[in-house]
């Protein structure tokens, strides 16, 4: 790949991070209602998305169906008060998808119990506070920042050449870096847990694991990118995989440090 070539999308990256950083940021700060409403949105995205990707022949009408499903489900599990229930309603996408014609049935079921359960943890994270969500979105964005460009400048041998061809070892290893970094800087300069200095490399490698179980749907799939609503970027899942990989990395060191409560 010539230098030209290696960073000719930056320039659309750059632009389409700022936006969500304005308009992501936002929601974040304020939290609450305006926070809701930007995950339900962003959930029924990314589920129209993977229903998209992995349905063998065009039926929009279905793609749309999985997204508005996913968004009321997610909606009901905020509202339920037994859990048991409230917990089911975040499998009735996966279980939809799983129930029409399409390839590798069971893994897009269980992506897509992923997404929902992912996306309870952001609603449960932030409803703790701002510096948590804060330093969970950083040390994604860092590793994720920092894997791009060291990637592209050192290039070297490929993570998982199979299934994310562009991963490299270089990439992964500054990204595990950054993420120590943001994780070392919070323990410093906030009240969060000193643990986090372990935390937040654990969480980072879930984040890349998050990417590469993205690219493998994809490569399943046949196409480059799960949508176009991202300039630079492709769609909400390919922006977004890695933040769902680390927050189900959180929920289950949470799960087995403080149990189901």
């Amino acid at each position: 790949m010539s230098g030209q070539e290696r960073w000719n999308d930056l320039g659309r990256r750059v632009m389409s991070a700022a936006v969500l950083i304005v308009v992501g940021g936002v929601d974040v700060y304020f939290g609450g209602s305006i926070f809701l409403a930007m995950v339900l949105l962003v959930v029924g995205g990314m589920m129209w998305e993977l229903s998209r990707m992995t349905d063998p022949r065009p039926r929009p009408w279905l793609d749309y169906s999985f997204a508005l499903l996913a968004g009321f489900c997610l909606f009901l599990w905020t509202v339920m008060v037994w859990p048991p229930i409230a917990w089911a309603m975040l499998a009735v996408p996966a279980l939809g998808l799983m129930a029409t014609p399409r390839r590798d049935r069971l893994a897009i079921g269980l992506y897509a119990l992923g997404i929902m359960v992912a996306a309870s943890g952001f609603l449960t994270l932030r409803g703790t506070g701002l510096s948590a969500f804060v330093w969970l979105v950083l040390v994604v964005v860092t590793s994720d920042v920092l894997g791009y460009f060291a990637g592209r400048m050192l290039g070297g041998p490929k993570f998982w050449a199979a299934i994310s061809p562009k991963k490299t070892w270089s990439g992964t290893v500054a990204g595990w870096i950054g993420a120590g970094i943001v994780g070392w800087a919070f323990a410093v300069w906030s009240d969060v847990p000193v643990a986090l200095l372990w935390l937040s490399p654990l969480v980072a490698l879930a984040g890349q694991f998050g990417d590469i179980a993205e690219s493998w749907i994809k490569r399943r799939a046949g196409i480059k990118d799960a949508s176009n609503l991202i300039p630079g970027h492709g769609g909400l899942l390919d922006r977004f995989d890695a933040l769902l990989g680390a927050m189900l990395a959180v929920q289950v060191v949470n799960l087995l440090v403080q149990g189901w409560a």
